[in-house]
């Protein structure tokens, strides 16, 4: 049966009444016309339902298959097992060639992921059109042919990939435990959702082959799955591919639908945990609720919005203006599909007494129930949604998502249009119903999290609470795994033949025009217009940023953003705020070593008076002594939060060891505690006089706003805004050689060590920039290179394993980079070297065509996004580049020859020349790591000093 829907993502004034009028008092321009998502959907013959969306934008094709199965639908006792799953079907099934899901897909110049959540999990890729068959073929035989070849081998080595990222994401991490103490207490123990996604490691580490193939059988039949293809297709020829490659998976067992479920707490549960890794207290509430798509849902999500999501929201005021527990609070509504939650969370300042928290967040309840909020903010909250609605739909993955979960959520691909009513129907006694309803008095399950050693800082009778804490180990051969043997299977019968299909017409790389002005104040503007989405993505870059700090107030052009955006000379920061929400827009300000960005997204019908508020934002600081110092503590909760992570340790001293602590890429961003506690208020306001400068900046602009507009709208600012040149200041590289040396950082119970092996390479500037990127790809570029693919595809060790060089003015540095499970960190940092070492010799023809090949196919999707237009703008001002640069650097690639890899290699990615640093547990790995020779480690603490 085939039916033809269309769906219309509206602008406001088709949203609803309230918005159209809001428009209009803010003296905006008429709305722009609809936004059509026009797609088919038909069900096949064995229940497998299918969406069709055309998008002749670009030459690439996004293909989602979403089956309706998550953590909801496991056992007692093999939690995680959706999310393992995942992963395992990842690996090889009967008619495509072993490793191709994880290696092909690059290789065609795609990319390609999966994920799992409590009520689902999703497989897409993202393809130059002439792979679209190609992908069929993959997907289809992942999703219908895949069970016949899972060994206990394979099953092994995916038990310890997913237990390592469990150990990245959650057990080495501060606050990593939260959402499990949370579920646990939340939820009863029958409740779908009393277990994390991830799982625990005793469930992980029992997984069975009966296992996977029992929930193979349940859950991955055809007719519990949604596939959407969108891009650019022809709608007749797709449907005969759809037919072909997946016609033939096989129908499983009906899988029951499950109803929601929501939950309600006979009692509060106060519940502490001394976390290992976290360096500030942490606070959270959290309110059984509704799940998604319930009429309660959107007042619900509005409500977090108007408690904490502004300046003159209740909770901000009390505990971060008045009482100054924390830089910041966020409370906001998270729906699932069986039941929803409304989280209350404050990462309070080091030392903060957790009590003190809890009553502000009282108080700020208390004034909420008797003060209310305005019309106008109301208003706010919606406008911000409006752009979010067209930011979901503003590339072919995303509407690929968005039509996948409508269908098999609420049965409806076009639900987009019911949502955006939904939202705009919203009034302000719904919102202080819903807050009566699911909040107010209600009970809850209040978790503290503190560091180790400070339970004096948790509320006033909280429970102590377990969680499993795994044992680490110096030795890694108990869990030694390989890729193992091929399955030995029957093949099953087919109808087709399902051999490799050969790859399409190479699609023709069109870029975008670019046009380009220059002011005579020294102002640079790039821009491309792009008319798909009533949106426009625009930034102010400013070169220097951090390159223009003082050393020893390292952290002055990051301090001076952030407060560049509390008010104008016009302006309160609550009025800045408030009119940059009623627009509908999005500015923020971030620092880079090498430049300082003003960011906006708009609506495309605001996109001027947006750019006038930048301009008073850039011209007329406020310099409001109150909120400096708001900022100032937010900084040392920041610089004191950072030292929780094993990664951004690793991180900062990689650095420091690179560029020694006299060269301003030794020191980070955003300082450190000594350079923060020198900076004055006015320190920011010399760096504003003599570096915010129009011949420093660049314009770029891309979406539905033409040249003439953005000229237009910049006119004043280019007569207004005035400077001179600006000589930039100069440092010498380090001479101290660090060649072979190993440092170890210590961070007691690591259940993971950071690993980082490298080395000073060359500048972004240099013409053999692009040759190297290009020539370290199949070293570690992606899921198909040999890093990646030995360490985490044949030894399991790490979730991912990468190598790169990243450009700046300034040399930057090679690195390789991995976090591995904390037992094998001594045979991980011998492989690493063994790659790199031998990398030259081996690398031959092959590689050198594969190189060519994906890199040339990646440029077709390499552009599709609004953001990713803006970072080609940002890279041609920055690097002085021609506008047809994208296919000067692809002649460049096709004219290298195996010698020049061999020398790029040779010269820049020399193992002898690079040092090794690892953040781990000294206790277990210190005397493992000190084996890889030639001398013993050299220990260094957590800022990179040296440990006697």
């Amino acid at each position: 049966m085939l039916k033809r829907f269309t769906t219309l993502a509206r602008n406001s004034a088709a949203l609803g009444t309230m918005m159209l009028l809001t428009s209009c008092r803010l003296g905006s321009e008429a709305a722009s016309e609809p936004v059509a998502i026009t797609y088919e959907k038909y069900v096949l013959d064995n229940g497998l339902e299918v969406i069709l969306h055309e998008d002749h934008s670009d030459p690439i094709v996004a293909v989602a298959t979403l089956v309706h199965a998550g953590s909801n639908r496991e056992k007692p006792g093999r939690t995680g097992f959706a999310h393992f799953f995942e992963h395992m079907s990842f690996n090889d099934s009967e008619n495509v060639p072993r490793g191709a899901n994880r290696k092909y897909i690059p290789q065609l110049g795609g990319s390609r992921n999966g994920g799992t959540w409590s009520d689902g999990t999703v497989y897409y890729e993202v393809v130059p059109t002439d792979a679209f068959e190609k992908i069929m073929w993959i997907d289809s035989d992942r999703l219908g042919f895949m069970i016949n070849t899972v060994t206990e081998e394979a099953l092994e080595r995916e038990q310890q990939v997913v237990k390592n990222e469990k150990r990245q994401r959650y057990d080495n991490a501060p606050y990593g435990h939260t959402g499990e103490v949370i579920r646990r207490h939340l939820y009863p123990s029958d409740h779908p959702y009393h277990w994390t996604v991830i799982g625990s490691l005793p469930d992980l580490q029992a997984a069975t082959l009966d296992d996977v193939k029992d929930f193979y059988e349940r859950f991955y039949g055809a007719n519990n799955a949604t596939l959407v293809i969108a891009g650019d297709i022809d709608i007749t020829r797709t449907k005969e591919l759809v037919d072909y490659w997946f016609g033939e998976i096989r129908r499983g067992p009906d899988v029951e639908a499950l109803s929601p479920m929501p939950v309600t707490l006979t009692q509060s549960h106060r519940l502490f945990h001394e976390d290992n890794f976290a360096t500030l207290p942490e606070l959270r509430l959290v309110f059984p609720t509704v799940e998604e798509y319930h009429e309660d849902s959107y007042a619900l999500q509005m409500l977090g919005e108007v408690l904490s999501g502004s300046k003159r929201a209740p909770l901000y005021n009390v505990i971060v203006e008045e009482r100054k527990l924390a830089p910041s609070i966020s409370t906001y509504q998270s729906g699932s599909e069986l039941a929803g939650e409304f989280v209350f969370r404050v990462r309070a300042s080091a030392g903060t007494d957790l009590d003190d928290v809890k009553a502000a967040i009282t108080e700020g309840l208390a004034r909420f129930e008797r003060d209310g909020f305005s019309d106008k903010e109301l208003e706010r909250v919606k406008v911000q949604l409006e752009r979010e609605l067209f930011e979901g739909v503003s590339t072919v993955l995303y509407k690929a998502f968005q039509l996948a979960n409508y269908n098999e959520y609420v049965g409806d691909p076009g639900y987009l249009g019911v949502e955006a009513a939904r939202v705009q129907a919203v009034t302000r006694a719904d919102v202080m119903r819903v807050y009566e309803r699911y909040i107010k008095d209600r009970h809850h399950v209040m978790t503290n999290f503190v560091p180790k050693g400070q339970v004096d800082l948790t509320v006033a009778g909280a429970q102590r609470v377990e969680v499993f804490d795994e044992p680490i180990t110096s030795g890694g051969d108990n869990e030694e795994v390989s890729q193992g043997e091929e399955a030995d299977y029957a093949r099953t019968p087919t109808r087709h033949d399902r051999s490799e299909p050969a790859l399409g017409v190479p699609p023709l790389l069109t870029m975008s025009p670019v046009w380009s002005e220059e002011f005579d104040n020294g102002l640079s503007v790039l821009g491309i217009h792009n008319d798909e989405v009533p949106l426009v993505a625009f930034d102010l870059t400013l070169r220097g940023g951090h390159w223009l700090d003082p050393l020893e107030k390292a952290g002055v052009a990051r301090l001076l953003g952030e407060l560049m955006l509390q008010g104008t000379r016009q302006r309160t920061p609550i009025e800045l705020e408030e009119a940059i929400n009623l627009l509908g827009a999005s500015i923020s300000i971030d620092t880079y070593p090498e430049e300082m960005r003003i960011s906006c997204t708009a609506l495309a019908r605001n996109f001027a008076p947006t750019l006038a508020l930048v301009e008073e934002i850039l011209l007329e600081p406020r310099w409001d002594e109150v909120e400096y110092e708001r900022l100032q503590r937010e900084l040392g909760t920041l610089l004191k939060g950072r030292e929780a992570s094993p990664r951004a340790i690793s991180s900062l001293v990689f650095r420091r060891l690179l560029y020694g602590v006299e060269h301003i890429f030794g020191l980070p961003v955003s300082g450190t505690k000594e350079t923060a506690a020198r900076i004055q208020i006015d320190d920011l306001k010399a760096y504003h006089e003599a570096y915010v400068t129009p011949h420093l900046a660049s314009v770029h602009v891309a979406g539905d706003v033409n040249r003439q507009e953005v000229l237009h709208a910049l006119a004043g600012l280019s007569l207004r805004w005035q400077g001179g040149e600006v000589e930039m200041p100069t440092y010498t590289l380090p001479v101290e050689d660090r060649s072979g040396e190993v440092y170890f950082i210590d961070v007691a119970d690591a259940k993971q060590s950071v690993i980082r092996i490298g080395s000073l390479a060359l500048s972004g500037k240099d013409d053999a920039f692009n040759e190297l990127t290009y020539a370290n790809d199949r070293l570690g570029g992606g899921s198909s290179s040999r890093m990646f693919q030995q360490m985490r595809i044949e030894k399991g060790w790490t979730y991912g394993a990468y190598s790169f060089v990243r450009p700046t003015l300034e040399v930057a540095p090679f690195t390789a980079y991995s976090s591995v499970r904390s037992n094998v960190t001594l045979p991980s940092l011998q492989l690493m070297r063994q790659l790199l070492d031998e990398y030259g010799d081996t690398f031959g023809e092959d590689e050198m065509a594969v190189t060519k090949n994906m890199v040339i196919k990646i440029n077709t999707r390499a552009f599709e996004s609004l953001e990713a237009k803006l970072g080609m703008l940002r890279r041609m001002s920055k690097y002085a580049l021609p506008a047809d640069f994208t296919e000067r650097e692809q002649q460049e690639l096709l004219g290298m020859e195996l010698a020049d890899f061999h020398r790029l290699i040779e010269r820049y990615m020399k193992v002898d020349d690079m040092f090794y640093l690892v953040v781990g547990d000294a206790a277990t790995q210190l005397d493992e790591v000190a084996q890889l020779g030639p001398g013993l480690p050299i220990i260094l603490d957590i800022y990179g000093n040296l440990v006697e």
